[in-house]
């Protein structure tokens, strides 16, 4: 890198945002004639965090810590990584990000390349001990407003996001691959991008211009045309096989989002504006390294598969950051029944009585849920029996494992098959109890990152709380637009889905849901603003909607309108008792409600 450094923009290509994101993406990024800094991953989630913490907590060392699938990715490209100087920042630790560092090391070792690859490690996000001495009356659930010490649940594991200046200052010793167990999933760019360029803390619009083309790789081809409203206008000859993302980040923050060019999807505006809109609480971006603010964020297209970052300022960060609570919920057991034809509630009803009457009294009490629903519906006149089928899923919960064992439920579940409902059949015939955790996402003090090397000559260094921070958080604004357009006056209307015309994604923080709406079109967005009102947006949620909060929002360069529900998902991924344990279906199901749509637009073109 030497001297050229810092003097042009960094190119940093994210290859993992899953734990079950395609493993051969590391190695053929490092095989690839596609010029690349930095390679960077998210191996995390808040599913597997709390499942890790669960498996330690019970297991002790028998059980692994640290997520598996990072070494099958990064394993065979270590020897070309070591050839061609790519450095790699790993989210993947989980909560053994030690034994990953042990791990990875004894690789490293037994293919000769100990003194071609330092490797490091962040610790600091196990916050266990530091919970255990709050008073659990002063910590909140950000998602529910629920006190800790009023959780029905035992805390077993805790664990905070970090931020990216460990990141930076590990390479800034000489580190080659940074392992970390759980900072931000933008925080891997952060810290190479500051690292490159030599920022100091305080340079924060590019740390937050860092942080939002962080936020737009992070999950790898979401940028890339995967989890597109608009997949179906793509390239299907190469849609199997969607390129990862690249960000180009400059001196002064500068963003360029950007893929291979011989790789299948496409880099757009608008895919660009889905990820932006993917998983955001609003106008305030808040990270351990800076507080991006968002509202002005605009997209321009310089190029094929190449669009350009701008108006992200930024802003010093909190002094806090989220830590989440991992405690044993219990034990979950499910099983799926089909429904065919006509009278599917009557039968969803005739199922739920025998169920009760069956299961009795007693068992009902030791269940802490019991929830049935219904999934999709019966076309009318259908063609086939496919189109007349449809899903009803059990799902119980319970303290005790025994209390969802097949004796106790299962069992008793199946017992009046002979005399329930016209054709019913169940596809899901095990039922077996299986453990789900708890999690309670709170606010804790930034903790001090202490940063170790396989090199015995490196030191191990400390990374503090940042000294310049905001004391004072702003509230994320909720309103409504600020000059509606009488809706007749855009002329002749059609019925028509709302998707017809409109992007959206959706997704999770917690139990927090966020949802972003916008058009191909900048003459469609006055329509769109208007339109959507937060009374308009709950009449779309139908039955769905329980009374919860929910905040309205604009990105006007973006022409987007963004809800955020508070508490929406049923206690979040990990103990969710519904299909949409990740937030996303609720972009999709408001984008096939049907609305009144101008005829202009629908003339314009739909997606």
């Amino acid at each position: 890198m030497g001297s050229v450094r810092s003097q042009r923009p960094v190119r940093i290509m994210n290859i993992s945002g899953s734990p079950v994101d395609r493993r051969e993406a590391l190695y053929n990024a490092a095989m690839s004639d596609e010029p690349i800094d930095f390679l960077a991953g998210d191996w995390m989630s808040e599913l597997n965090m709390p499942a890790r913490a669960y498996a330690i907590a019970t297991q002790g060392d028998a059980a692994v810590g640290y997520e598996p699938s990072f070494l099958e990715a990064i394993e065979p490209a270590l020897p070309i990584l070591a050839t061609k100087r790519i450095k790699v920042a790993a989210n993947a630790g989980a909560v053994a990000t030690k034994a990953l560092f042990d791990k990875l090391v004894e690789i490293v070792a037994a293919k000769g390349l100990r003194d071609k690859l330092c490797i490091a490690w962040v610790e600091g996000d196990i916050v266990t001990d530091m919970i255990g001495k709050f008073d659990a009356s002063q910590l909140t659930s950000v998602c529910t407003g629920q006190k800790l010490v009023d959780w029905p649940y035992k805390p077993l594991f805790a664990q905070c996001y970090l931020g990216g200046w460990g990141i930076t200052k590990a390479f800034k010793a000489g580190a080659d691959i940074v392992l970390c167990g759980r900072v931000a999933d933008a925080s891997p760019i952060v810290g190479a991008a500051a690292w490159w360029h030599r920022w100091s803390r305080d340079d924060f619009d590019c740390l937050a211009q860092a942080l939002i083309a962080g936020h737009l790789i992070e999950c790898s081809t979401y940028v890339t045309g995967g989890n597109f409203t608009g997949f179906k206008s793509m390239d299907w000859s190469t849609i199997h096989d969607l390129g990862f993302p690249i960000a180009e980040i400059s001196h002064d923050g500068g963003v360029v989002i950007t893929k291979p060019p011989a790789t299948g999807g496409l880099v757009s505006i608008e895919t660009c504006k889905e990820q932006l809109l993917y998983e955001i609480q609003g106008k305030y971006y808040l990270n351990s390294d800076v507080m991006a603010v968002i509202d002005q964020v605009e997209f321009h297209e310089v190029g094929k598969d190449r669009v350009q970052l701008r108006g992200v300022t930024g802003l010093p960060p909190p002094a806090t950051t989220k830590a989440g609570i991992t405690a044993m919920g219990g034990f979950k057991a499910e099983m799926n029944w089909a429904l065919v034809g006509l009278d599917i509630e009557e039968k969803k009803r005739l199922f739920d009585l025998q169920l009760r009457h069956n299961l009795g009294p007693e068992r009902l009490s030791r269940l802490t849920c019991l929830d049935l629903a219904v999934y999709g519906s019966v076309a009318e006149n259908p063609g086939c029996q496919n189109a007349a089928t449809v899903d009803m899923r059990l799902v119980a919960q319970a303290r005790e494992e025994d209390a969802v064992s097949e004796k106790n439920f299962a069992g008793p579940a199946f017992a009046f098959i002979m005399q329930t409902f016209p054709a019913a059949t169940y596809t899901n015939k095990t039922a077996v109890p299986k453990p789900f955790q708890e999690y309670f996402p709170t606010i804790i003090p930034q903790p001090t990152q202490r940063i170790h090397f396989s090199d015995a000559r490196i030191e191990s260094l400390e990374v503090p709380p940042p000294t310049t921070i905001t004391k004072d958080l702003p509230s994320q604004p909720s309103y409504e637009t600020s000059d509606p357009i009488p809706l007749e006056s855009f002329g002749p209307t059609s019925k028509a889905p709302l998707g017809k015309i409109i992007f959206a994604r959706a997704g999770d923080k917690g139990s927090n849901c966020n949802v972003g709406f916008f058009p191909r079109h900048e003459s469609v967005w006055p329509w769109l603003r208007t339109l959507l009102s937060t009374e308009k947006f709950i009449e779309l949620l139908g039955d769905d909607y329980k009374g919860q909060q929910i905040d309205r929002m604009e990105f006007p360069k973006l022409w987007a309108v963004h809800f955020l529900l508070h508490d929406w998902l049923d206690r979040g991924v990990t103990a969710n008792a519904t299909y949409d344990i990740l937030g996303k279906f609720v972009a999709e199901y408001v984008r096939c409600k049907v609305v009144d749509v101008p005829v202009e637009f629908l003339e314009m073109g739909t997606i």
